[in-house]
C-alpha cells in the first residue's frame, strides 16, 4: 500500500448528515456502512485546484463513529484508528468517489480485543461484499429499491 501525505475524511456534522440520510446502509453484528456518492460540483465540495486521477473528488472519503457503548476512551479511540487502517487497506474494494461513514456497534470492541485488525478487515471485507450484493439484486429487479 503506498503511502499518502493526507486521509480524506468526513469531518464536518453536515457532511456525516448527508450520507446518514442519504446514504445506504448495510450491517453486520459488529459494525454499519453508510454509503454515499459524492458529487463533487456541491456547494460544499472542496475546491482544490487539483486535476486528473489526483483530484480531490477521485478518492473515497470516510468518517468514523465510535459511541460510549463500545468503551472508555482508550477502547474508543483504537477502535476508530484500526477501522480508518483497515478501511484504507481495503481501499480496492470501495468505489472511489462515495463517502463512506463506519459506525462501530457495541461488540466492535470485543471484536478488536480478540481480533485485532484483522477481524476489522474481515468484517469491513464482509459489510463490502454484502453491500455489493445487495446493488447487484437491486439492479436485476429493476429499479433503485430503497435504502436498506
Amino acid at each position: 500500500m503506498a503511502l499518502r501525505q493526507k486521509r480524506r475524511r468526513l469531518s464536518r456534522t453536515a457532511e456525516f448528515d448527508r450520507v446518514y440520510r442519504h446514504g445506504r446502509s448495510t450491517a453486520n453484528r459488529h459494525l454499519v456502512l453508510y454509503v454515499f456518492p459524492r458529487d463533487d460540483q456541491a456547494p460544499d465540495a472542496p475546491l482544490t485546484g487539483r486535476t486528473g486521477e489526483d483530484a480531490a473528488g477521485v478518492e473515497p472519503r470516510l468518517g468514523v463513529s465510535v459511541g460510549r457503548r463500545v468503551g472508555g476512551a482508550v477502547v474508543r479511540n483504537r477502535v476508530k484508528r484500526l477501522l480508518r487502517e483497515a478501511f484504507w487497506s481495503l481501499e480496492d474494494v470501495f468505489d472511489q468517489g462515495n463517502d463512506y461513514v463506519i459506525v462501530a456497534r457495541t461488540d466492535a470492541g470485543s471484536l478488536v480485543e480478540r481480533e485485532g485488525l484483522d477481524g476489522l478487515r474481515m468484517s469491513l471485507r464482509e459489510l463490502a461484499e454484502k453491500r455489493d450484493s445487495d446493488e447487484a439484486a437491486s439492479e436485476r429487479s429493476g429499479g433503485e429499491g430503497s435504502p436498506i
